[in-house]
């Protein structure tokens, strides 16, 4: 049978080519061209299970159109940088069945090839398989893909999540995602709307705590030409852009209260008018908040509405921290280093031992602390093992216990066979903490040196809380050489 085909159609090469790597490893074939020829593949119109499109190509706003108007009922993916989401004009938008941001995890593209797996029907005809669309449209995506792709862990936090997503998923009502920093809210915000019935319309996020309270009306509500000093042409919202779908509002505590009272009128009224303009805007479009504070208290102080967040706290959702869920820790960070593996950042592997005192660490940075930690392992140990002893200071503290301390079995990866990637010695537990096994392909042992230097110089001055002197004595040498390496590697104190 032949495996399904997918048009990649990018200017960019870089991108072109490690998009064509992840696809061909989630077994799809795909045939890659430039603008100058996108219509030239060998694969039949019939046949392509997709067609993704990379954003600047040449002549992009005409060609989107061509191919929209030619693929007729197949879905079109338009790969976009983040800093270019606003750019995107609404009638583009609605050519495209997604826009995805660039650089792309494994997750977040399986996401969307099981989102148009869902809106089709597969049926054999001799050796070949042919894809064909189902009387099902867009909107009827398969409930059984949302969420559970991207919230991982078995504990009984997250089994409360999916069902409150679950819940409240097919409604409109505003729902309030509250956790720490780290815990991956953004993700349960973009899981709600992936299993509501706005999935064929975009999910548009912005943080509220990021920009400046004076552009924060221009980026929700847009501007018109000439209503602030630098508004050159005018320019849509956060609100326009995620007409007919989701609008994820992070870090609401963060907001001016002046921004508040506008932001209450909107959800009230469900229309607006862009700064330097007084027609009104009427939306379609469902709103999710997420903050890491604590919002009655925030009222409490005089820092946010009372009753905007009342609006807002139509359907809570509570995020656990890390600490409290630790059983879920083998599972992110096999799922982690999955994530790393499918956009060639590295792997590396973890000791059962290694994750017995992961489990025991508070994790104050929560899922994102985890995700570093795992990246910095890689860049330390390319595909190699990590034990107690490799893990930095800070771990060195927690006991191991008896029933792992013996073993060095490690994070069976699904969807990588790394095993035979990354074959370990008996004696490894023995060697020093460097790079356990040299890689089959080689390396560049400069630049190994270089990166693992820079790393440990980051690692000493975070631990020492910025002090150089006090890192120095931490790395044994003097003051001046480390600062002589600060400016090397362009680190900040």
């Amino acid at each position: 049978m032949a495996l399904p085909c997918i048009l990649l159609v990018d200017d960019n090469k870089t991108r072109s080519q490690q998009l064509e790597i992840i696809l061909r490893f989630m077994e799809y074939r795909v045939e890659t061209v430039d603008s100058s020829n996108y219509d030239s593949s060998a694969c039949e119109l019939e046949q392509l299970f997709g067609i993704f499109i990379g954003n600047g190509i040449n002549n992009q706003d005409a060609i989107i159109g061509v191919i929209a108007d030619k693929a007729g009922k197949i879905p079109v993916v338009l790969l976009i940088d983040k800093d270019a989401f606003l750019q995107v004009s609404t009638v583009l938008s609605n050519d495209v069945f997604h826009l995805l941001e660039w650089p792309v995890t494994y997750p977040g593209l399986k996401l969307i090839t099981d989102k148009i797996s869902a809106s089709y029907g597969r049926q054999d005809s001799g050796q070949q398989q042919v894809i064909q669309r189902s009387p099902v449209d867009r909107r009827g995506y398969d409930r059984r893909f949302s969420a559970l792709d991207r919230l991982k862990g078995n504990s009984q936090a997250v089994v409360n999540i999916r069902k409150s997503i679950d819940q409240v998923a097919a409604s409109d009502a505003t729902v309030l995602v509250l956790g720490e920093s780290g815990t991956g809210k953004e993700i349960i915000a973009r899981a709600l709307h992936d299993a509501s019935l706005r999935r064929s319309k975009l999910f548009v996020p912005i943080n509220c705590g990021a920009i400046p309270g004076e552009l924060l009306e221009s980026e929700l509500f847009g501007h018109e030409k000439g209503a602030f000093t630098g508004a050159l042409s005018a320019r849509q919202g956060r609100f326009e852009m995620a007409e007919g779908g989701t609008l994820f509002l992070d870090e609401i505590g963060d907001m001016p209260m002046a921004m508040q009272v506008k932001l209450l009128r909107v959800l009230q009224e469900r229309s607006f008018e862009r700064v330097g303009s007084n027609k009104t805007i009427h939306c379609d479009v469902r709103v999710i908040a997420a903050t890491h504070r604590h919002l009655e208290d925030e009222i409490k102080e005089s820092r946010f509405r009372e009753d905007l967040f009342y609006r807002l706290n139509v359907f809570p959702i509570e995020v656990s921290p890390l600490r409290d869920r630790t059983e879920d820790i083998p599972l992110l960070v096999k799922d982690i280093i999955a994530c790393m593996e499918a956009s060639n950042r590295g792997s590396v592997r973890f000791t059962n031992a290694s994750l017995a005192v992961l489990k025991q660490y508070e994790w104050p940075g929560n899922i994102r602390e985890l995700a570093n930690l795992i990246e910095r392992m890689a860049i330390i140990y390319p595909n190699g093992q990590v034990d107690v002893i490799n893990l930095p200071e800070k771990f060195q503290q927690y006991s191991v216990p008896d029933e792992t301390s013996i073993t060095t079995e490690t994070v069976n990866i699904d969807t990588v066979d790394l095993s035979a990637k990354m074959e370990v010695n008996d004696t490894i537990e023995n060697l020093p903490a460097v790079l356990t096994q040299l890689p089959k392909q080689g390396i560049d042992l400069k630049e190994y040196l270089t990166v693992m230097e820079g790393d440990l110089i980051r690692q000493a001055l975070n631990e020492c809380n910025g002090v150089v002197a006090h890192a120095a004595k931490r790395l044994n040498m003097r003051r001046t050489t480390l600062v002589e390496k600060l400016r090397k590697y362009d680190l900040q104190r």
